[in-house]
């Protein structure tokens, strides 16, 4: 028996669910129950009548579904996988920034770690954050950790945007100058890339979306081929569920280590040991659920 199907006999058992972002490896998607990005994931964790939810992602994503299904245990299979940007920034950062700035309203992207959450008005993600600025009652807006995204929402709301400057380090890797290459040798592609990205690729793309919309798109398009400005992970998934179209980084293929550290081996025996468990402090679960579920909102 393969460790698929070892999963599947588990899971079955244990009455487990099983999470996966778009940037994990394609064998790991392959036995996902739920595939997607952050808010879709979340959502999902929110909903789900699972005992046990295995997240296949980075450390943040499994704290936000435990934050969202506090009775609930969630494993992720390799404790190590974090995300350098939520480790931008700390509470005692936003707190600073309250004080400096007393009447903005702190937006946090969701890509951040759980004690930040707690001390936010309100999370979001790149699927949502220009839908949650417009719509929160402030003109001042704290937006972190992520730069880029914070600056691709400024251009379309009129509020005052106080930046931090954090940054995801894939998505920084996404040169303007390969960019255009990639597109002068496939002309006819269109180009998708992800808020993250800077600005500079963000005013040359066809198309900002995040990855559960370049998802949505590629399949709706009438287009049949595509440069994809983001985490190569996705281009399995774009190319298993559009085979009759092309999808190319946009660029060299762009990778997050941490993403790419679950291995299904990993998956087998997180969940035969049902290990690691993420824990909170229920003061953190509390203070970061209420900014989490206001998110939710706004989908």
């Amino acid at each position: 028996m393969d460790y698929a199907e070892k999963i599947k006999v588990l899971k079955d058992e244990k009455n487990a669910v099983i999470l996966v972002h778009n940037y994990q490896r394609g064998e790991v998607q392959e036995i996902a129950d739920y595939l997607g990005d952050s808010l879709e994931l979340s959502r999902k964790a929110n909903s789900t009548d699972a005992e046990i939810i295995v997240f296949c992602g980075v450390k943040f994503m499994a704290e936000t579904a435990k934050i969202l299904s506090p009775e609930k245990k969630v494993i992720m299979p390799r404790e190590e996988a974090g995300c350098p940007m939520a480790n931008m920034i700390t509470p005692d950062d936003v707190l600073n920034l309250r004080k400096k700035h007393p009447n903005a309203k702190v937006v946090s992207y969701v890509n951040t770690n759980a004690d930040v959450k707690a001390v936010t008005d309100v999370c979001c993600t790149s699927a949502n954050a220009v839908k949650v600025v417009e719509n929160i009652e402030s003109d001042e807006i704290i937006f972190i950790p992520d730069r880029n995204l914070g600056s691709y929402v400024k251009r379309f709301v009129d509020k005052k945007i106080i930046l931090w400057d954090g940054f995801c380090y894939v998505h920084e890797q996404i040169q303007k100058d390969e960019v255009l290459q990639a597109k002068n040798r496939l002309p006819e592609a269109l180009l998708l890339v992800h808020p993250e990205c800077r600005p500079e690729v963000i005013d040359i793309a066809d198309k900002v979306l995040s990855t559960s919309g370049m998802i949505k798109f590629a399949k709706e398009s009438l287009a049949k081929s595509f440069l994809i400005g983001t985490e190569e992970g996705i281009i399995y998934r774009l190319k298993k569920e559009n085979p009759n179209k092309e999808f190319y980084s946009a660029g060299t293929p762009k990778i997050c280590s941490n993403m790419k550290l679950t291995r299904l081996e990993d998956v087998y025996i997180a969940l035969k040991e049902e290990k690691y468990e993420i824990t909170l402090p229920n003061d953190i679960i509390s203070a970061s659920r209420k900014a989490l579920k206001e998110m939710l909102r706004y989908v």
